[in-house]
């Protein structure tokens, strides 16, 4: 039974009336890849005809469902199937769900989707993709739209009982499920659960006025449940001593374009510091519609990026970046150079020196940490001899302000050196070891053997000591 179930959810579509209610959380088998990205989510569909889906071969372990592909399971469906479409639409939802709070070990009192499950069982075509990619499902809606030719209709349970759903007209019924995240393991259970009554309440309705349907429930973005559950039976909690897996937020970088992007800075984050009071300036930098670039400027030699905070530590504050591009003979091409980074408040101008962020002009220049302070390398160094009352950390700083091409940094000239202090002392304690090793040989190979032994019968060897 294991081996049926595991080849049909491999093929993705209902094969035999046999089939039972372990149908939907099969999808295991493919969780393991299709759940590891952001942007996936699950598409479950069920018609009340027959023989509306083909093998879905490509649906693979690890294999994601593009629109192209989506179009071409849904195309069958709209055209020869029912032309009533419920699309019950949850606001997030992973193949983790299933995983955490489905019946998957046994336990089928426990099962959240049960009403689900039972209609996957009864249903004579049905077809389950593990990973769609988010893009595909953003754009369902309309697509349906425009296949069904009818606008889509948000209903509940209320209006449900109302309407009068006619087999002959296309109707698009859109039903909103709700979800709510919780570092707890029962309350994204207990909302699993409602909205799986919906669900069964719905298709209740639509059985008792023998209303042919076609039916998906998908989500608006993922959920990633399993990293919010401690511990779920089976194994699908995080292992002992391991750590949270922390979302990394990927900004679009700052671009300054006169009559195309000339310079790009990015930072994972950005932040200041002016009389040891800090401020984060990535959520002010970095996506954000209006940033004030005025005073930045570019040209084949000289290009400057000028970012202007308001009220910031109650005053107007700018920096200016200032890179230079040369020409050296030496190695027959140009470097870019940051010059200095200039910091300007209350009238006055703060200067540091930047002469270390530098490349070949058709890199870009990239550093884990470029900072005014010592601990993470001093790439900033201020130009007075006075310790400065500003300070500045960039980490994952990356910049290009020449041979852009685009909305993307070229190849990064990365400022960390070939050899670290790591290989040094590598380099050094092999060397070591190998002086020993070859003081060693040369001590076993000028070890000579005795030519003449003492014979019982003859005249004692005696042995001129030599001085």
């Amino acid at each position: 039974m294991a081996a049926t179930v595991a080849a049909c959810v491999r093929q993705g579509t209902r094969r035999s009336p046999a089939f039972s209610q372990m149908r939907l959380l099969s999808l295991l088998l493919v969780a393991a890849a299709a759940a590891a990205t952001e942007q996936q989510v699950p598409l479950v569909l069920w018609s009340s005809d027959r023989d509306l889906w083909a093998p879905a071969t490509d649906t693979h372990e690890g294999h994601i469902t593009s629109d192209l592909q989506l179009s071409t399971y849904l195309d069958p469906a709209l055209e020869l199937g029912p032309r009533n479409v419920l699309l019950f639409l949850q606001d997030k939802l992973s193949i983790e769900d299933f995983t955490a709070y489905g019946g998957v070990f046994g336990n089928k009192q426990d099962s959240t989707f049960s009403n689900l499950e039972n209609a996957l069982d009864l249903a004579p075509s049905s077809l389950v993709l593990p990973a769609v990619d988010w893009y595909a499902v953003s754009t369902l809606t309309t697509y349906l739209q425009e296949k069904l030719g009818a606008s889509p209709l948000h209903v509940d349970l209320a209006t449900l009982r109302e309407l009068k759903l006619n087999a002959s007209l296309p109707a698009l019924l859109l039903i909103r499920l709700p979800y709510t995240a919780s570092s707890g393991l029962m309350a994204p259970r207990e909302v699993l659960t409602g909205n799986d009554e919906i669900i069964g309440q719905v298709l209740s309705m639509l059985k008792s006025e023998d209303v042919p349907y076609t039916a998906a429930l998908t989500a608006v973005r993922p959920s990633r449940v399993a990293r919010d559950v401690a511990m779920v039976a089976g194994g699908l909690g995080r292992q002992l001593l391991q750590k949270r897996a922390v979302s990394t937020v990927i900004h679009p970088p700052v671009s300054y374009n006169d009559t195309a992007p000339r310079i790009l800075f990015w930072a994972q984050n950005f932040s200041v510091a002016y009389r040891e009071r800090w401020e984060d300036l990535t959520p002010k930098t970095f996506g954000v519609q209006q940033l004030n670039l005025t005073g930045s400027f570019w040209n084949d030699s000289v290009a400057g990026l000028s970012l202007t905070y308001e009220q910031l530590f109650g005053t107007t504050v700018t920096f200016k970046f200032i890179l230079a591009n040369r020409f050296y003979p030496v190695s027959a091409r140009y470097w870019f150079t940051m010059e200095r980074l200039e910091i300007h408040s209350n009238g006055s101008v703060v200067y540091f020196n930047a002469s270390q962020i530098t490349g070949p002009s058709i890199y870009s220049f990239h550093c884990q940490y470029v900072s005014t302070l010592s601990k993470e390398g001093s790439l900033l160094v201020p130009r007075n001899t006075q310790p400065s009352l500003w300070h500045m950390t960039l980490q994952d700083f990356q910049i290009q302000a020449f041979n852009v091409t685009g909305e993307q940094f070229s190849y990064a000239s990365d400022c960390a050196g070939f050899f670290s202090p790591g290989i040094w002392m590598g380099l050094l304690t092999s060397l070591f070891m190998l002086f020993i090793f070859t003081y060693g040989l040369h001590m076993i190979l000028s070890l000579k053997t005795m030519d003449r032994f003492d014979d019982h019968k003859g005249p004692t060897i005696t042995l001129t000591q030599i001085v």
